[in-house]
């Protein structure tokens, strides 16, 4: 039996469809937010990010469900959607007001960190369009039953923006199970989006109710603690082989509590400086556990967007070859290319993920 088994792609319009917000990034390059006289924009978001590198960097036909205030900036923000190649057609339009008392689109600005000096990020996200949506205004049994998708992702960076949007995330998966559509959740534990409506408590509540509806399970060994409860020995420590069987002793104690879930994988990483991470992952099915290779020391440009490369990398890997191993490798070689480039999306070619996994290096190509 495959491990995932997906809807015929012949009976689907999409492969991969992902719902959550798409924020403009303003890059500050070399320098702080605070100092800088320019940002270079880009598009991202933890769900988005990994739809956008399924089409991208993978060639399935992917999109997007979200949402935008009315305005040049929502615009902007699609224009770079369609930039990466993804269908808006499931994209939202909300009236805007004018100045955004009641509606506007998310800016998030982000420095990537160098040496000493981590990654920052400040979002400005409060009332977007995405926030807003509730239950009931985008027809699921459409887009799962007549459109047909082969994989739904979402995750807790979305869950994180309001009250609704957890009851959005339900009301979706439950449509795409009822249809055969495989869905994937990103646990994408951000502290900012739960501190001001109950913290880790509320994360747990929120994410522990939405996980039932949930066959592949993701995230790194904070987002399985704060949003789920489960504690990883060692966590933060450099991980080496003993690291590495304590998350897979946490995976254990998780597939027991949700005995449903078809995949559970996690993102192993020791952070040396803002530079310089050890970059690995695990990942477990009922054939028993894959770790992806080891790469201690691995050089960093960008860490932004790492954790969600390795999703798209392991969803194209679940969906194309039945074999663990085999799809946890793409997902962390992706991860590893997707942050030596700059922005929250992957820049990588699918011929350079396949290479690196199956053991490339960085040696000149000509």
């Amino acid at each position: 039996m495959p491990l995932i088994q997906t809807r015929p792609a012949e009976s689907c319009r999409l492969d991969a469809l992902s719902l959550g917000e798409v924020m403009l990034r303003l890059d500050p390059g070399d320098f702080r937010i605070r100092t800088t006289r320019s940002f270079r924009v880009w598009e991202g978001g933890g769900e988005y990010n990994v739809v956008r590198a399924l089409r991208r960097c993978f060639g399935l036909r992917a999109a997007v469900a979200t949402a935008f205030a009315d305005n040049d900036i929502g615009q902007l923000a699609e224009d770079l959607i369609l930039a990466g190649g993804v269908d808006t057609s499931l994209v939202r339009w909300v009236p805007h007001d004018g100045v955004g008392r009641a509606v506007r689109n998310g800016l998030n600005f982000t420095e990537r960190g160098f040496g000493v000096r981590g990654a920052r990020g400040v979002s400005d996200r409060g009332h977007t369009a995405i926030s807003q949506l509730k239950p009931g205004e985008i027809d699921w049994e459409h887009v799962f039953g007549d459109l047909g998708v082969r994989w739904f992702h979402t995750g807790g960076v979305y869950a994180g923006l309001s009250p609704a949007a957890g009851e959005v995330i339900a009301e979706a998966a439950q449509a795409a199970r009822r249809h055969g559509t495989i869905v994937s959740y990103d646990l994408n534990y951000r502290p900012s989006l739960w501190q001001s409506i109950g913290g880790p408590e509320r994360a747990q509540e929120v994410n522990r109710r939405l996980v039932r509806h949930v066959d592949v399970l993701l995230g790194n060994e904070e987002d399985f603690t704060a949003c789920l409860g489960y504690e990883v020995p060692e966590a933060g420590a450099d991980y080496g082989s003993l690291s590495a069987a304590s998350f897979k002793a946490m995976i254990g104690e998780v597939v027991r509590d949700l005995p449903h879930l078809r995949v559970v994988a996690t993102t192993l990483r020791a952070v040396r400086s803002a530079t310089v991470n050890d970059w690995g992952a695990v990942a477990w099915a009922a054939g028993g556990f894959a770790e992806a290779t080891h790469r201690p020391g691995l050089e960093i440009l960008d860490r932004v967007g790492g954790g969600d490369s390795f999703a798209s990398g392991l969803i194209y890997g679940l969906m194309t070859f039945d074999d663990l191993a085999t799809a946890v490798e793409y997902g962390a070689a992706h991860g590893a290319l997707a942050m030596t480039t700059p922005g929250d999306t992957s820049m990588a070619t699918l011929s350079e993920v396949a290479a690196l996994a199956a053991g490339g290096s960085a040696r000149v190509q000509r």
